[in-house]
């Protein structure tokens, strides 16, 4: 696909269905722009994938406050999360902090997080 014609696609994008189904562009990042500026308002240091991960979640999040009902932005937004868990439990173990007794005895089913590269790598 050549440019031009990607950003012909992309323009009708913007502007069509989307801008129904998740409402005005421009409210839409303004929304998202709250959301992480206050998150990033509490946050102290480097991101790490865990707060990507969360900061997406805020972004559907802010989804939901324009447009129309969209299952997607809900279902997109428990992804993040998960996500935002997978990543979180990969930086606790690379620091070697474990998890307090009571949260592994609550979550005996989740799937084990081994221990690889600095959470902090590209």
């Amino acid at each position: 696909m050549k440019a031009e014609r990607l950003l012909m696609e992309a323009a009708a994008l913007v502007g069509g269905a989307r801008a129904t189904k998740h409402g005005e562009m421009v409210d839409t990042m303004s929304r998202v722009a709250r959301l992480w500026n206050g998150y990033l308002l509490e946050h102290r240091g480097d991101l790490l994938a865990s707060d990507v991960a969360n900061m997406m979640e805020l972004l559907k999040i802010a989804r939901r406050g324009g447009g129309k009902l969209n299952k997607d932005d809900f279902l997109d937004g428990a992804g993040y999360a998960a996500v935002a868990w997978a990543c979180a439990s990969h930086e606790e173990l690379w620091r070697g902090i474990e998890e307090s007794d009571d949260d592994a005895a609550a979550d005996d089913d989740d799937e084990n997080v081994s221990v690889g590269d600095d959470p902090h790598a590209p």
